[in-house]
């Protein structure tokens, strides 16, 4: 294969796999490339200012955790959002050219099928049917909009409690001077 370079990649085109989605729904179709950023822009525009009920991220091959960042960044910010998760096969044809044709013949392409993984996740405002295959209901929301006991468990990082002395190991302690010439200095061992 050294002697081959890439020159196309193209994905087999299937139906989305929610029944019963309106016409007009929006896909974000995310890719390797895509910025998340740009992503999360135009489906909070779609959502929020356009007032759309539903929205699907779709994502294969080394961009299904980019899709899947996506939808949990949304869902955080807007709350109350019903969840259909569908896993499934996509099949990608890359067409490799060689570099180092025979010099009596024409340039030889190798095409390549390959089967990689792909994710579609619909989101709703409206209540999804639970019973269905990937159903995920909305995350309970508590006072002021934050979620105060699950935060660790959604991978948020919570600040640290400030250390007490008891818990630091002797040579670690530091001793604040209260005489007038020395106020606010400190002294002690800082040994590591």
């Amino acid at each position: 294969m050294e002697n081959f370079r890439k020159v196309r990649t193209s994905e087999e085109e299937m139906p989305l796999p929610f029944p019963d989605l309106p016409p007009d729904v929006v896909e974000m179709k995310v890719k390797e490339g895509s910025k998340i950023r740009n992503l999360m822009n135009f489906a909070m525009a779609q959502m929020e200012l356009k007032g759309r009920r539903q929205i699907v991220f779709s994502g294969c091959g080394r961009a299904v955790t980019k899709t899947i960042t996506c939808v949990e960044i949304m869902k955080r910010k807007l709350g109350g959002l019903h969840q259909v998760t569908k896993v499934r096969y996509k099949t990608v044809l890359e067409v490799w050219e060689n570099q180092d044709p025979p010099p009596d013949g024409p340039a030889q392409n190798l095409t390549v099928h390959k089967n990689v993984p792909s994710i579609c996740i619909l989101l709703s405002r409206d209540p999804l049917d639970p019973n269905q295959t990937g159903y995920q209901p909305p995350e309970p929301r508590h006072e002021g909009g934050e979620d105060t006991l699950g935060s660790s468990a959604k991978g948020l990082k919570r600040p640290l409690p400030p250390p007490r002395e008891e818990l630091l190991p002797k040579k670690l302690q530091v001793q604040v001077s209260d005489s007038p010439r020395g106020s606010g200095t400190t002294t002690g061992q800082l040994d590591h």
